[in-house]
C-alpha cells in the first residue's frame, strides 16, 4: 500500500471533518487528531492554521495530491482570468482521476488514479495513464472493454452513495463521460464545506 493510499485513513481526522462523506470513515468513530494526544489538541486556530487546514483538506481531498503538483495548480488558477478561487476548482475537477471519480466508474478518488495509472481509461478514443490529465469541455472518458466487468467499476455505478453532478454526463450502459464544462465552486458535490479562498490566501500570504 502506498503512503497516498494509506494516508486516506487519516485524512479525515486531521482535518476533523469526513471529507468525502464515507460512512467507513474513522472519523465517524473518533471526532480528534491522529496521533496518542490528538484529543488534547482542541485549541484556538490561528488564522495559518485556518488557511493550512483548508489546503491539506482540499488537497486530501483529490487524492492527497502531492504539494509539487497542488501548487502547479495554484499557479495555473492565478494565471486565469477571473476569480482565483472558483479557477482553482475547476481546474481541480478538470484532472482525469476527478472526472472518472465523478462518473462513478470507480469509488473512491484514490482507486480512480489507480484505475487511471493501469491503463483501464481511455479519452477520446485514446489511452489515457495519467491521473493529472486535463479533461476538456466536450472530452469523452471511456472504460477500457477489459475493466467493463471488474467488480470495482460495476459496484461503483451501481452505489446510491454519490450522485453524479450535472457538468458530467454518463451513459453507464456504454461505460462513457462526456466532461460537458468546468463547474463553479457551487456545483462540485462535496461532502464538506471546501474554502479555496482560504487556499489562495495560504499561497499568497
Amino acid at each position: 500500500m502506498t503512503k497516498r493510499q494509506n494516508a486516506k485513513y487519516k485524512i479525515d481526522r486531521r482535518v476533523q471533518e469526513n471529507i468525502w462523506g464515507r460512512p467507513k470513515s474513522p472519523f465517524n468513530k473518533r471526532e480528534t487528531p491522529p496521533g496518542m494526544h490528538g484529543a488534547q489538541r482542541k485549541t484556538k486556530i490561528s488564522d495559518y492554521g485556518l488557511q493550512l487546514r483548508a489546503k491539506q483538506k482540499l488537497k486530501g481531498y483529490y487524492g492527497n495530491i502531492n504539494e509539487r503538483q497542488f501548487e502547479k495548480v495554484y499557479n495555473d488558477a492565478i494565471r486565469l482570468r477571473g476569480n482565483s478561487a472558483e479557477n482553482l476548482i475547476g481546474l481541480l475537477e478538470s484532472r482525469l482521476d476527478a472526472v472518472v471519480y465523478r462518473a462513478k466508474f470507480v469509488p473512491t478518488v484514490f482507486a480512480s488514479r489507480q484505475f487511471i495509472n493501469h491503463g483501464h481509461v481511455k479519452v477520446n478514443g485514446r489511452r489515457t495513464n495519467i491521473p493529472s490529465y486535463r479533461c476538456k469541455a466536450g472530452d469523452v472518458i471511456e472504460i477500457q472493454e477489459k475493466a467493463k466487468n471488474m467488480a470495482l467499476v460495476l459496484e461503483a455505478l451501481q452505489s446510491p452513495e454519490r450522485d453524479i453532478p450535472d457538468y458530467v454526463e454518463v451513459d453507464p450502459k456504454k461505460m462513457t463521460a462526456t466532461y460537458l464544462r468546468v463547474p463553479t465552486l457551487a456545483e462540485v458535490p462535496y461532502a464538506a464545506r471546501m474554502e479555496p479562498n482560504l487556499v489562495v490566501e495560504f499561497y499568497s500570504s
